[in-house]
């Protein structure tokens, strides 16, 4: 875990129950996104705490990071598990919450595949492993944010294009002309091959967090042009922002942050490639059975 303390954020053993809740709530599953919005209502954290990034200038914030290690431990405890297209979801609907004791579920998790003369070093052992699978996650997103950080803006543009293609949009133009309200280029979306919308979307490559300000100013500029928007950015979105986008009787705005930008670029392979290491173990009491 993380050595700086928040006193207005739980740590990550405080989360695990409130996981469970916010995926109750949800029917029994969702998206990570909707399971840290839900347990900030439920944990009912505050405002600031929601602000406060884990490291200086990252995509992830502190509170999310904790909450990544709750899903971590309650997914080892059996509790939970996540397909590959990252849904998380209860393995068990009719969980009894009240016989949940997060702190059992902290000890067992550290427990497994051990004897009971388990040593601390060994406990830290499995800590690291698990800090390592998360930092690893966060790690090559902002690596690939960089890396994209260092194209030109037309660059980033035409990679948007890109992803928009890959993703079903058709007659998709990048047009990025100056005082056109920031709108960098348009697109048309086809449900089902019948139902089509026209949509327009802006790029914003920087690292700091889009403000309502800018998604309303994104939202006069696309008035009377599209059937929806669609604002791309490196960074983030203040959670002001990302209810202004989604706010009653205003056209819808779709966002994409740094984040769901680098999963979408790792799911449709552009510029970035995994790897499956090859893991060789000998099976000792195969050969004393010869």
């Amino acid at each position: 875990m993380a050595k700086r303390k928040y006193s207005n954020i739980p740590p990550y053993n405080e989360l695990i129950i409130p996981t469970i809740r916010a995926l109750k709530q949800l029917g029994g599953s969702g998206t990570i996104e909707e399971i840290n919005e839900t347990v900030y209502k439920v944990a009912n954290l505050a405002e600031d705490a929601l602000k406060v990034p884990h490291k200086d200038e990252g995509l992830t914030t502190e509170v999310d990071y904790r909450l990544a290690w709750s899903r971590t431990y309650l997914k080892k405890y059996g509790l939970i598990e996540n397909s590959a297209r990252g849904v998380w979801a209860l393995i068990n609907a009719d969980i009894n919450l009240d016989k949940l004791n997060h702190e059992e579920i902290v000890k067992t998790v550290r427990e497994q595949s051990k004897e009971a003369s388990v040593k601390s070093e060994q406990i830290d052992t499995i800590n690291r492993e698990i800090a390592h699978q998360i930092e690893e996650s966060i790690d090559w997103k902002e690596e690939l944010l960089n890396a994209i950080s260092q194209i030109a803006p037309d660059a980033f543009e035409r990679l948007t294009q890109r992803i928009l293609r890959e993703s079903g949009f058709v007659q998709v133009e990048v047009t990025g002309k100056s005082g056109d309200g920031g709108i960098d280029g348009k697109g048309i979306v086809k449900i089902n091959g019948f139902l089509s919308f026209h949509v327009i979307f802006q790029c914003k490559r920087y690292k700091g967090s889009v403000s309502p300000s800018q998604v309303r100013d994104f939202r006069g500029a696309m008035q009377g042009r599209a059937d929806k928007g669609i604002l791309i950015t490196t960074g983030t979105f203040t959670r002001d922002a990302i209810k202004e986008a989604t706010r009653d009787g205003a056209p819808p705005i779709d966002l994409i942050d740094g984040e769901l930008l680098c999963e979408k670029l790792k799911e449709f392979k552009l510029g970035v490639s995994t790897e499956l290491i090859e893991k060789v173990s000998v099976n000792k009491s195969w050969y004393k059975q010869l």
